[in-house]
């Protein structure tokens, strides 16, 4: 099974990272083999959720919404982006006119090649074009089921439409 992620790099706590990373796993483990994470390795619930995926023994696809990714990142979040995307197949697509067009573009991909989006989503609208938000409603238009993760409110629900 196919599983994408979308989410939040920053959560409020590490215990709601914690919490985020307990849900994640116990679906995980719910999916018979092979799974496989699709993840554009951002930091946060991308990599978190990617690190679960290959610790479970299933495999990874990032999607990278340009070349030059790694200019997004700060020096100490390199490290473990260059490890995950070492263990990943690579999917970079073509540079949009700003970041903000070419994460939307990586969002939505991650959504038409799942089968199933989990997103690490507050609820709220997002902060610019290319956010969890946008990600989420792209989702939804698609009729990909969707396990939204709440960290804010500890809720998980699903958002279903058939496909």
């Amino acid at each position: 099974m196919r599983i994408g992620i979308t989410g939040h790099q920053r959560l409020k706590s590490d215990a709601k990272w914690s919490w985020v990373t307990s849900v994640i796993r116990e679906y995980l483990v719910t999916i018979p083999p092979p799974i496989v994470g699709i993840t554009s390795l951002a930091i946060g619930a991308d990599q978190l959720f990617a690190r679960s995926v290959l610790d479970l023994g299933g495999s990874l696809i990032a999607v990278l919404p340009f070349s030059d990714i790694e200019r997004t990142f700060t020096p100490a979040d390199i490290p473990a982006f260059r490890e995950l995307l070492s263990r990943s197949s690579v999917e970079t697509l073509e540079p949009r006119a700003n970041d903000q067009d070419s994460y939307l573009a990586a969002g939505r991909r991650v959504a038409d090649i799942a089968d199933i989006v989990i997103a690490v989503w507050d609820g709220l609208p997002a902060k610019g074009p290319g956010g969890t938000a946008d990600a989420v409603q792209y989702a939804i238009t698609r009729s990909v089921p969707l396990m939204h993760i709440n960290p804010d409110r500890s809720t998980v629900s699903w958002i279903t439409s058939g496909r």
